[in-house]
């Protein structure tokens, strides 16, 4: 508990700087690099990494990606399309001319692992592009949702959720996870109306409808990492966080949060999230 406490502490005086020069090249670049961290740890744990023909490309993806914001502009969509389709053809490609000897099913998993990680921190760059508060309510989200998660099922839990996945999850958790996550988006609204922007207008409905959206759909990411982790039989992703384990152990809520609520974003009820 210590060393997972002390890792917290230094996590978060390292990401202050991230935030406070977030209108500068140093959010993307903070944003590739850790992407880049969570590809290597994905395709460490399908056991992909030590191919080149499959790691060399999924690298120069997931460092590229976050940073097509900060130079392409509004052409971002249409280069990263061009980024993906690119990087499909080469996996593709590396199978055909590999006679067998890669298994399919296991490139199969590194490509969707790759994409997932590099879409998502890539929809992070995004949503700092939205609006100039947006962007931290992909971490506040889903880290209030799994800390009251967690509280409320300590507290209040009986019923298991998906055992067979997280033995440790339960029905009361989740729950907690969403109306907590729903209020944070909520508190996080008037906050930034009270002491830093009084001119943005907030709906306040739409605040708890998002982030009870998002708490949902981090802990989906949460459950889906650790079916990863079973099914290639890892107990950690990385060792990156002291206690905590990997970017992807790290971030696992995160990254499934970022395109999805970037996607919310361009729906005109959820529109007026993007302040």
């Amino acid at each position: 508990m210590r060393t997972r406490i002390i890792t917290a502490i230094v996590a978060i005086i390292v990401f202050l700087p991230v935030c406070i020069f977030s209108n500068t090249w140093f959010y993307p670049t903070a944003m590739a690099i850790l992407c880049s961290v969570g590809v290597y740890e994905m395709l460490s744990c399908v056991g992909m990494f030590s191919t080149p023909a499959i790691s060399v490309p999924s690298m120069l993806l997931a460092a590229a990606m976050p940073l097509l914001p900060l130079f392409a502009g509004e052409s971002t969509l249409i280069v990263e399309m061009g980024c993906i389709i690119a990087y499909m053809v080469l996996t593709f490609t590396a199978d055909v001319f590999s006679r067998g000897k890669l298994d399919y099913s296991i490139t199969s998993s590194a490509f969707r692992g790759v994409l997932y990680v590099s879409l998502s921190f890539t929809c992070m760059t995004l949503l700092k592009k939205e609006g100039a508060y947006l962007y931290l309510l992909t971490f506040v989200g889903p880290w209030v949702s799994d800390s009251f998660a967690y509280f409320t099922g300590r507290l209040f839990g009986k019923h298991k959720l998906i055992p067979e996945v997280s033995p440790k999850k339960t029905v009361e958790g989740a729950v907690g996870g969403v109306v907590f996550a729903a209020l944070s988006f909520v508190l996080y609204g008037f906050i930034i109306r009270k002491f830093f922007d009084p001119n943005i207008e907030i709906n306040y409905i739409v605040m708890a409808a998002a982030g009870a959206i998002v708490s949902v759909i981090s802990q989906i990411g949460d459950l889906a990492a650790s079916v990863i982790k079973r099914r290639f039989e890892v107990k950690d992703y990385g060792w990156i966080f002291p206690g905590h384990g990997g970017v992807i152990d790290r971030f696992d809520s995160v990254i499934l949060t970022a395109p999805v609520l970037y996607i919310l974003t361009q729906i005109p009820f959820f529109g007026t999230i993007s302040f």
